[in-house]
């Protein structure tokens, strides 16, 4: 897909003009370059850094409906979200997967336990499956050994999903660039070109090591689906000249950090959710990955934008309170954590004291010509996407509306299922390590396999990742900085201990050889992961 030469290809096929410009690399971006692809549109997708580098690698991982949108009466987001879901997890089996909650209600809670029984009764009509229980606390510490906390008053049981949210943007990526979409990582819009005062293409800068390239790219529609940078972008359009209550500044940019546990340590096999005795915020604690994530925060961001970022000491705190509410017995504390993760995400700010009240629903702007799409959650980017390409349809009138079909991911070919996928005791054997990569590869898992040398087909230390995929990730998947591997195509910054440290001897040894990475080049940039490891990943 993207192999060894893929940008210069890509970088040769700017000129012309094309229907559509996306720029911003997360879920939404990729799902508006998706579906743009399928109308049968010229498209292409800039993003300054990797992809899936912002928000997109650093969400909570779920796939939901979003249950504590209906205490703030969001039915149609709901309702949305669920069905999003439901499509999701049919499509993307093995990569979208469904996880099982527990929701801990406690004596003094500030929201009684009755109130969640109404939720989840909404949450299944919407659903139109009923897929809840309740339950004393005896039956509560039947499904959970590990709930210590003694004044458990009552709880439910229900079910949601979860994902790799790096891997499904890649995915989304990949499958609009195998039907004929144009995208690139490390290219940064610098400007924006005009024509009678309207927005009518980028100015695109190469940000790859060892390249100057620039160019000036000419689009019909612009789309901006930058997230937490969305307010940059709109100032160039001349959003800082139009009159908003707030000047040019639509946009709160809220900070979630994570804790991620080794397995052993907090070993669950379901979700457990519950109300954080601090503020009533509801937290999540389950299995990702072969470790425990523990999240979210949710505080203002009152720096700049920035991709790196590093979970705050009373964050960190917060979520330790909240490990210490559930699991007493189990003496957790920050030294046990393997690894931190956060993130920026932005909303609509409507000014509200508490950031957690402020709406999760996505919004357009559409000024001098630049479409902002903003806002929204993983689940629904499908919807996203095809409300921002209705809204510049107007700008493209010989090409017919695009569908709104409920294709949210390729169907796989037949014989995909086929191939010889070898079972192996540490990587997950049979059907589930065949149904692993092809929810995380599609069509191309039997390339992955056939590619794989001896004994690759096996796990890399503790994480559930096998050496085959890390080759094939550097091979095929568009890396440019080892972190984009190690990070995002896979999660070994976070499900391993140390980053992936211990392993970086078989790393280099696959790596630099697909990469075709000289020594100086492979030292730069193991340097230049460790420190961005130990900077804004490790607990310490």
């Amino acid at each position: 897909m993207w192999t060894q030469g893929w940008r210069d290809r890509v970088w040769s096929q700017l000129d012309g003009e094309f229907d559509l410009i996306v720029i911003g690399g997360g879920i939404t971006g990729a799902g508006i370059l998706r579906e743009a692809a399928r109308a049968g549109l010229k498209a292409v997708l800039f993003e300054q850094g990797d992809f899936a580098s912002g928000t997109s690698s650093r969400s909570s991982k779920l796939v939901h409906g979003g249950l504590r949108y209906l205490r703030n009466a969001k039915i149609k987001l709901t309702s949305e979200s669920v069905h999003e879901r439901d499509h999701l997890l049919k499509e993307g089996r093995g990569l979208v997967t469904p996880l099982p909650f527990v929701m801990a209600n406690f004596r003094g809670d500030k929201i009684p336990g009755w109130v969640f029984g109404v939720g989840l009764t909404m949450y299944d009509l919407l659903a139109l499956k009923w897929n809840h229980s309740a339950y004393d606390p005896a039956g509560l510490r039947g499904l959970v050994p590990q709930l210590s906390a003694p004044d458990i008053a009552s709880g439910f049981r229900y079910f949601d999903a979860q994902t790799d949210d790096a891997r499904l943007v890649l995915r989304v990526m990949q499958e609009a660039a195998a039907d004929g979409a144009l995208a690139l990582n490390y290219a940064r819009v610098d400007g924006l070109l005009k024509t009678k005062g309207r927005v009518a293409g980028v100015a695109v800068r190469d940000l790859a090591p060892g390249s100057a390239r620039t160019a000036e790219v000419r689009g019909r529609a612009v789309i901006s689906a930058t997230g937490a940078w969305a307010d940059e972008v709109r100032a160039q359009a001349g959003g800082a000249a139009l009159s908003l209550p707030k000047g040019p500044h639509r946009l709160r940019v809220l900070r979630g950090s994570h804790l991620f546990f080794p397995w052993s340590k907090l070993p669950l096999t379901r979700a457990v959710t519950f109300l954080h005795p601090k503020d009533g915020r509801p937290v999540f604690i389950y299995p990702w990955e072969g470790v425990t994530l523990v999240g979210t925060t949710d505080v203002d961001h009152e720096a700049a934008p920035s991709t790196d970022l590093r979970i705050g000491a009373a964050e960190a705190e917060y979520l330790m309170d909240a490990v210490r509410r559930v699991f007493p017995a189990l003496g957790l504390t920050l030294a046990d954590a393997q690894s931190t993760l956060a993130g920026i995400r932005a909303v609509v700010d409507t000014g509200k004291s508490d950031p957690s009240k402020e709406s999760r629903e996505f919004v357009l702007w559409n000024e001098s010509g630049l479409l902002t799409v903003s806002g929204g959650k993983l689940t629904t980017f499908r919807l996203m996407a095809h409300t921002a390409l209705r809204a510049v349809r107007l700008a493209l009138p010989e090409h017919p509306v695009p569908r709104r079909t409920m294709r949210v991911l390729d169907p796989l070919p037949p014989e995909t299922t086929l191939c010889d996928l070898p079972g192996d005791p540490s990587a997950g054997s049979g059907q589930g390590l065949r149904l692993r990569l092809l929810g995380r590869y599609g069509a191309q898992a039997c390339h992955l396999v056939d590619a794989a040398h001896a004994d690759e087909m096996t796990a890399i230390g503790p994480s559930p990742s096998l050496w085959a995929e890390l080759r094939w990730a550097a091979r095929t998947e568009g890396v440019v900085h080892l972190d984009d591997l190690l990070a995002r195509r896979l999660r070994l910054n976070i499900n391993l201990p140390g980053g992936g440290m211990s392993e970086m001897g078989k790393i280099r040894a696959i790596v630099q050889t697909e990469l075709g990475w000289d020594d100086a080049r492979w030292a730069k940039e193991e340097a230049a992961y460790r420190e961005l490891w130990k900077r804004y990943y490790s607990p310490a």
